[in-house]
């Protein structure tokens, strides 16, 4: 494969899967055909649960320098990254080129100080939801400001992003 654009994104992050020990990796962006509307519908109904069971979850902040913060990133006002924040147990994010985000090694970001407090900060969200989410209905009127600030490109992508946080399983009707 080339080293370019999006083909280049998935090499590095299959190296740091590996450089991290894991001999398998998913990428949510290659591995979701949007043109079969049953295979959309099982991803989104599913993707809560996907990020939840995951080893570990690698966070790609392109638009972060190495010495910079995270709380001006593209990914914190997008709204189905809201999910891939709450439901992994274990998430490390990865700036521009790469690097732990301040090169801070741990094994996850969430369980780290430093990093759980910049992450209140950017999100709004409390430290002990990132730290330790349980999806439900719970506190719902929280749940629905931490999405009140984030946009998708279709506006049914909003409330579709929020199933697994709600803990709901809907159909997904695009268009209707």
């Amino acid at each position: 494969m080339t080293q370019s654009g999006g083909a280049k994104k998935l090499q590095k992050f299959c190296l740091t899967a590996f450089k991290q020990g894991y001999l398998w990796a998913w990428s949510d962006t290659c591995c979701i055909d949007k043109d079969s509307s049953a295979e959309l519908q099982e991803a989104i109904g599913s993707m809560f649960g996907w990020y939840r069971r995951s080893a570990l979850t690698i966070v790609y902040l392109a638009d972060v320098p190495d010495t910079a913060s995270f709380a001006t990133s593209e990914w914190f006002r997008r709204g189905w990254t809201l999910q891939e924040l709450l439901a992994p147990r274990t998430i490390l994010f990865y700036t521009r080129t790469w690097s732990l985000y301040k090169n801070i090694e741990s094994s996850n970001h969430k369980a780290n100080g430093v990093v759980l407090e910049e992450l209140a900060k950017a999100t709004g969200i409390a430290s002990h939801f990132l730290a330790d989410f349980m999806p439900g209905m719970e506190d719902a009127r929280s749940r629905l400001q931490w999405a009140s600030s984030r946009r998708t490109t279709r506006p049914e992508d909003i409330v579709y992003s929020l199933f697994g946080i709600f803990n709901l399983h809907l159909p997904v009707l695009y268009g209707e």
